[in-house]
């Protein structure tokens, strides 16, 4: 079961062209998202404006050798190792949900461009792969909506209680949950595929498609934050400002920003 691609399956009934054309929607869907999430917040004008200001406050300069060490260290410690996480729990679940996250799509892409119809089997290890990245997700996912999200782990309230906060967390997991489902489902030839291949498009494009009132343009701001911060250490323009409090993360805070992905 976890071994046959289910895209290739669609092509019985559904176009090729029409699962291409989908996720190429859904790519510009995105790219025009996040760019409108940056106007709208003015995100890249305070980004810009703060380098501005750190560069005018800056001690020293940073020569091309230590710049290109700067990039690999947020590159490593930021984004591949989700560093900025201090609580080992959350930064594990982030960790399963991103590389499972990443995984699946890239596999997605991979089946219905590259092998789209039982005509162009696809290699065992493709289908293989979008299964494991799937459920890799989930647990990342699932673990921290039950069980390390701020209001359910401190605060106590209902982990089923939602505020538009949980629109990305929340659109991913069910968009994979029913993506898994519908692929054993058909498989398995039951009368129920279509209904879930229904659904299954509906929350990918809530996902997609909601980026302007989701939390999933933050993927592509915390390591410019992250890289700005670590020359602002490096040039001395951080020297001038107030030591930064070392304290643990603050499981109590009410806001929701630091909640969630």
């Amino acid at each position: 079961m976890f071994t046959i691609n289910p895209f290739a399956e669609l092509s019985s009934f559904i176009p090729t062209i029409i699962m291409q054309t989908y996720i190429v929607v859904m790519i510009f869907m995105v790219a025009g998202g996040t760019l409108f999430d940056i106007i709208h917040k003015k995100s890249a004008l305070y980004f810009f404006r703060n380098w501005r200001n750190s560069n005018r406050r800056a001690t020293q300069q940073i020569g091309g050798g230590k710049m290109t060490s700067l990039v690999i260290q947020t590159a490593v410690v930021e984004v591949l190792a989700s560093g900025e996480f201090c609580n080992m729990k959350r930064r594990i679940a982030h960790i399963l949900t991103f590389y499972g996250f990443l995984v699946y799509i890239v596999t997605t892409v991979i089946l219905v461009f590259s092998y789209p119809t039982p005509a162009t089997p696809a290699p065992v290890i493709l289908p293989i792969l979008w299964n494991i990245g799937g459920l890799i997700t989930l647990v990342g996912g699932y673990w921290f909506w039950f069980f390390i999200r701020v209001d359910v782990a401190a605060e106590g309230h209902s982990p089923f209680r939602i505020v538009r906060a949980d629109l990305f967390i929340l659109s991913l997991l069910v968009s994979v949950t029913l993506g898994l489902i519908w692929s054993c489902v058909q498989v398995a030839e039951g009368s129920w595929s279509t209904l879930l291949f229904g659904l299954y498009l509906i929350s990918t494009t809530v996902l997609f498609g909601s980026i302007p009132w989701s939390k999933f343009s933050h993927m592509f701001y915390k390591p410019a934050a992250a890289f700005q911060k670590r020359i602002a250490q490096a040039d001395g323009s951080r020297s001038n400002l107030p030591a930064p409090a070392d304290k643990p993360e603050v499981f109590g805070s009410t806001n929701r920003t630091a909640q969630h992905y």
